[in-house]
């Protein structure tokens, strides 16, 4: 399954932010396998925050395998490295 994160907004902020766009992507998700590898697309992503990606990055890693791409975004990229470094997040 592919999540294009853009729908959500290109400027990704805040932690309230990012627990409700999980609780959207939670309701789609309901019939996933939980083997499943969850593609997240970051195309179109002008500003991530770690507060936004730990409510939603991290608790998808905790159940499925994630994969990441378009990830040029340095925004992006330090985000992803700071969660990795702080939270163990293992993505893809």
């Amino acid at each position: 399954m592919k999540i294009e994160l853009v729908k959500f907004g290109d400027i990704l902020v805040s932690r309230p932010a990012g627990r409700e766009a999980f609780l959207v992507m939670s309701s789609h998700l309901r019939d996933v396998d939980k083997k499943e590898t969850i593609v997240v697309d970051f195309s179109g992503i002008k500003v991530l925050t770690p507060s936004w990606a730990d409510e939603v990055i991290t608790k998808l890693a905790e159940n499925y395998s994630v994969n990441v791409e378009n990830t040029g975004n340095p925004s992006v990229r330090e985000t992803l490295k700071t969660l990795s470094e702080y939270s163990g997040l293992r993505v893809k």
